[in-house]
Parts: C-alpha cells; sequence; structure tokens
C-alpha cells in the first residue's frame, strides 16, 4: 500500500486553471541530471578525443534517443565485454558494474572510461562497508535493472534483494541484530518510505545509509509531479520504457488520481487521451533529452493547448566531476544547466 506524502511547494504560486482555456503544465525540474549529463559527455568526449569507435557496455542512459545519437556519433553498444575486441576502449554506464564486470576488463587489458554516476557509486561504496562490518544488507530496488545488478555484485553472498513490502515480511534473517539497508538510487519515495518503515518494525536496529540514497533528482522530479497533480487532467512523461526514474513518475501520479502515461515522444501520444482535457502536466524523466519535451508542447500547443505555465519546485543547479580517465583532458565540472 503508497501513502503518498505531501508536495514541497513550488517557488511561485501555481495558478489553477480556472478560465475553461487549456492549459499546459510545464514542470521543472525535469528531463536531464547531472549524472545523465556527465555520462552523455564522457561518450561525447572520447569519441572526440581517440575517434570511433568507442565501445559502450549497456546503454550509457536508458534512453532510445539519446542512445540513437550517441550511435549515429560512433559509439557501438554491447551488452557485454565480451563482445569488445581485447585492448579496445570501452566505457561503463551510468549505472555502474559489479567488481567482476571491472575484473573482466583488467583481464582482457581493456581501455575503460567510467561513466558511473557518483550517486550510484555512493551505494556501491556502502555495501562494501555494511559488507564488511558483519551486515546482511537488504536491498531495496527492481529485480534486473542494471543499477541493481552492479550494487548486489558488491557483495553478492551478503545481499537480499527486496521489492515490496511483502518481500520484507518474507524475510528470514542470520542475525536479526546486524542488518542494514540500501536503495535503488531511481525508486518512488513512497513505496520506499513503506518498505523502510517495515524493515524497521522488523528489525529494529536496522542501519541504514547516511544520507538517502535515492537521487536528488528523481526526488525533485517525483515532488514537482505531486505539486502540480491537483491541477492536472494528464499527466505526459517524457522517457523510456527501460527508465526506472521516468516509470516512477508516472506512477506518482497515478497515485494522485490523474491519467498518466510514458511515451518516448509524441509520436506515442494517443490523441484520444486529450479528448475532454483542460490541463496537461508535462515533465521528463532524468535520461530524456529536452528537445522532445519541446517538441510535445509544440504539438499540445497545436492542439489547442494555447496557455502555458512552467512550474518550477527547486532550483536545480547539480555539478559532477569527469571521471579521472579524463580529467587531463577537459574541464573538470560539467553542470546541467545549460
Amino acid at each position: 500500500m503508497v501513502h503518498p506524502t505531501k508536495a514541497m511547494p513550488s517557488l511561485k504560486p501555481i495558478a489553477p486553471n480556472t478560465t475553461g482555456e487549456k492549459k499546459i503544465y510545464l514542470l521543472k525540474p525535469r528531463g536531464f541530471c547531472a549524472g545523465v549529463v556527465r555520462a552523455i559527455d564522457v561518450v561525447k568526449i572520447a569519441l572526440d578525443l581517440y575517434g570511433p569507435p568507442v565501445y559502450v557496455r549497456k546503454e550509457i542512459v536508458h534512453n532510445k534517443h539519446v542512445v540513437d545519437e550517441l550511435r549515429e556519433l560512433g559509439a557501438i553498444f554491447v551488452e557485454e565485454l565480451a563482445e569488445v575486441p581485447s585492448g579496445a576502449r570501452a566505457i561503463f554506464s551510468a549505472h555502474g558494474v559489479s567488481p567482476a564486470v571491472r575484473q573482466e576488463a583488467r583481464e582482457r587489458n581493456l581501455a575503460i572510461i567510467d561513466a558511473t554516476c557518483p550517486l550510484v557509486t555512493k551505494v556501491h561504496l556502502e555495501a562494501v562497508k555494511f559488507a564488511k562490518e558483519g551486515h546482511t544488507i537488504i536491498l531495496i530496488g527492481h529485480k534486473n535493472h542494471d543499477e541493481v545488478i552492479g550494487t548486489l555484485g558488491e557483495a553478492p553472498s551478503k545481499m537480499i534483494l527486496v521489492e515490496s513490502v511483502e518481500d520484507v515480511d518474507a524475510l528470514n534473517l542470520p542475525d536479526p541484530t546486524r542488518v542494514a539497508y540500501l536503495t535503488q538510487t531511481t525508486l518512488s519515495l513512497d513505496e520506499t518510505t513503506d518498505i523502510v518503515a517495515r524493515l524497521e518494525q522488523r528489525f529494529p536496529m536496522i542501519r541504514g545509509p547516511k544520507s538517502q540514497d535515492i537521487c536528488y533528482a528523481t526526488e525533485n522530479r517525483q515532488m514537482a509531479v505531486k505539486g502540480v497533480a491537483q491541477f492536472c487532467d494528464l499527466l505526459l512523461v517524457v522517457g523510456s520504457s527501460n527508465s526506472s526514474n521516468s516509470k516512477r513518475l508516472v506512477e506518482v501520479g497515478q497515485n494522485y488520481a490523474v491519467k498518466s502515461f510514458l511515451v518516448n515522444d509524441w509520436s506515442e501520444v494517443d490523441r484520444g487521451w486529450l479528448e475532454g482535457i483542460k490541463s496537461v502536466g508535462v515533465t521528463a524523466g532524468a535520461s530524456a533529452p529536452e528537445h522532445l519535451v519541446e517538441n510535445i508542447v509544440g504539438a499540445l500547443e497545436s492542439h489547442g493547448f494555447g496557455n502555458m505555465e512552467e512550474v518550477e519546485m527547486v532550483e536545480e543547479d547539480v555539478r559532477f566531476s569527469l571521471p579521472p580517465e579524463l580529467t587531463n583532458q577537459r574541464p573538470p565540472l560539467l553542470s546541467i544547466t545549460r
């Protein structure tokens, strides 16, 4: 059972749509987070410095349009390192990898550039710390997600994946007094709160991360949906179907009784969704390019949604350093505000 939490207030009052005119609420922040900007720029910089081909293990970020663009520039996307020629240059995606994958890269003499999001790396380091301290680690996340697979690989014999409160109820741990929990960075805040609460009920001595693992961008985008939900008849979330944080935005809208859909771009918008709709909220997952949002807004305007209000919930200006393999080649800080 998900219990929606209260949204943060917007930076300025949101104007209800009382005129009857068709309106767009364009949410901010939306789209690329700092980790996604960093990962995409890593691929582009590597292609510029070394020329194609540059191999990328898995999708660099979970967005079809981004992957297609980088493929056209010369990036070659592979599922596993076995597909990369020995001694070639390869990039780890933003979702992170297990120690076993890093070892395989060393054995195959690959020149690795690590584009793992620093916030994912934080979770990996926490897993290693808790494992060394002898804790059983409960990882809250989605099975088979690339980020979860990499995190589980840090301590496979000491980590258990749970996806729901029911999974927590089924746990039978060897020492209930030495338990810790971590989370995937792109989860629903509401669902995670319920799962953590149940863990704390069952294991009163459980330890958690010093600061939450759900990333700032995931939280900000979910809170923006909550903030505008009462004003919207329809929510369109731009993102790919394998994007965890994008799917969570749809779920947040649905939890607030808003008809909500995930679309890669305008071509996936069913025109029937717009029938009888007066107010549409538009946002984008953390790996969705802004031009896709702009195209949807333009298309909505052509369908009579002539009034648009950008709703900003929180100012976002986060910067991450480039990976060390590139810091001597380019300025060290990349900003998402551009």
